[in-house]
């Protein structure tokens, strides 16, 4: 059977050249201001992904590998 690539995880994930996985951080939609401003600039950047999610991700994105 051919394989597929969720598109709702391609949406959402970049892969680098290196092979890492880079996420928008969660939680930045709204109710921000309670939020400090330390963290609310933290959340403007991609963060890589914990090791722990990589084998989903990667089994939902076979072309990418």
């Amino acid at each position: 059977m051919k394989l597929k690539t969720r598109k709702a995880l391609v949406k959402r994930i970049k892969v680098t050249k290196n092979k890492k996985i880079k996420v928008r951080a969660g939680a930045q939609d709204h109710f921000n201001a309670r939020q400090t401003g330390k963290k609310k600039r933290n959340k403007r950047r991609d963060i890589n992904l914990a090791g722990v999610h990589r084998r989903a991700v990667i089994a939902g994105m076979p072309h990418n590998y």
